[in-house]
């Protein structure tokens, strides 16, 4: 652990701390603080934003930050932030020894370590891999909250500006290895997880392509094509999102129609989110599992000698991603800086938590809390 000075007495300290998110944030750091002893004792302070002052947040307490030598880690799902930040900011960043993490939640750090992990367990070179989200909830149901919903529509709404974002970059396309995967449809049945699903709409494509690319560049790892995915259940649900989906998408692209959207969230959102947020019941009745099912070539076979002859099954499960997941992530990737800086890449920059945390003890801090990593039988039928 890095030791405290006078002038900076705080290993961590949790901006936004009053909001939905933040509140949770906060009793998971007490926790992880109320077992720190001796060396290993962290000391921490809150901070807030007024509601006068929305303007600080986002990029000003990057450029915060990375003036002043602390880093940052934080929960944006958002491409375009993400995107953004490490265009603009990362050669700053390295300059002043400073790392800047993003995605440290749900989105994105059970898919992006998800896919390290199954990396890392597959016996020869894995080439691809198809990811399946499925959310279990009790009698309740699940819900998000309104701040959630709120990124989802502004998101969308700007989406045009991500393509023009990443050019540039100026990235030549990563080199494909084995057999190109195609994506699947809209919506289809999978057989994988016995429901319908729909491609996944947040962070995680973005983020591990991301990863992929850093660990082709860096480290000469062979890139892995990437589908992530989520399920929705049965015909039911799948009309409802299309309807709901449709509606979505009109309004979305007029000012009027996100104002509608953003001020009426459980109403055009059929329930999923609300501004009150889940109850503590529905959150102590939901968890998630992300299985990913991957292909390659085993050790000893040449890629480009036919197709893929091995596959693998890994998944990540744990406890309700968007308020108790979420904090865990990001509590122990802020730890994870704290006591592994050695094992963190170059002097610091702009990093996806697959890049970040790819030689740490991060995956094991996470079985420590909550999260679950494991291999799983190809051929086992998926839980219910």
């Amino acid at each position: 652990m890095e030791a405290v000075t006078s002038s900076r007495p705080y290993h961590i300290v949790i901006f936004g701390a009053s909001g939905f998110t933040g509140k949770f944030v906060v009793e998971e750091v007490a926790r992880y603080a109320a077992d720190s002893t001796g060396d290993n004792c962290l000391t921490w302070a809150v901070a807030g934003r007024s509601r006068q002052r929305l303007k600080f947040y986002g990029e000003p307490v990057v450029a915060s930050c990375v003036e002043n030598g602390a880093h940052y880690i934080d929960i944006c799902g958002e491409p375009q932030f993400l995107e953004r930040m490490q265009l603009e900011y990362h050669t700053k960043a390295m300059e002043r020894g400073v790392y800047v993490i993003g995605s440290c939640g749900f989105d994105s750090i059970p898919a992006d370590l998800g896919i390290l992990y199954t990396q890392s367990h597959f016996k020869g070179t894995l080439t691809a891999v198809e990811s399946f989200l499925t959310i279990s909830s009790g009698p309740e149901g699940s819900c998000g909250h309104d701040a959630t919903w709120q990124s989802a529509v502004h998101g969308f709404a700007d989406s045009s500006a991500l393509c023009k974002l990443r050019r540039k970059f100026g990235h030549k396309p990563l080199p494909l290895v084995g057999t190109k995967v195609r994506p699947r449809g809209f919506v289809f049945f999978s057989k994988e997880i016995v429901q319908y699903a729909i491609p996944f709409m947040g962070s995680d494509p973005s983020v591990v392509k991301r990863t992929q690319r850093f660990l082709y560049q860096e480290e000469r790892r062979s890139p892995i094509q990437y589908f992530a995915y989520v399920g929705v259940g049965g015909l039911c649900s799948v009309a409802k999102l299309f309807c709901g989906g449709l509606l979505f998408w009109i309004l979305v692209k007029f000012g009027m129609g996100r104002k509608l959207l953003t001020t009426f969230p459980r109403f055009f959102s059929f329930g999923l989110f609300s501004k009150a947020g889940p109850t503590i019941k529905q959150i102590e009745d939901t968890c998630f599992n992300i299985t990913f099912f991957g292909e390659g070539y085993s050790e000893g076979t040449d890629p480009l000698q036919g197709p893929p002859n091995a596959k693998i099954c890994t998944e990540v499960m744990g406890a309700e991603p968007g308020y108790v997941a979420t904090v865990i992530a990001m509590v122990q990737a802020a730890v994870t800086v704290l006591k592994e800086r050695h094992s963190l890449p170059r002097r610091g920059g702009v990093y996806t938590p697959g890049s970040a945390f790819n030689k740490t003890n991060l995956i094991d801090r996470l079985h420590n809390h909550g999260f679950k990593f494991s291999v799983r039988n190809y051929e086992e039928p998926a839980k219910p």
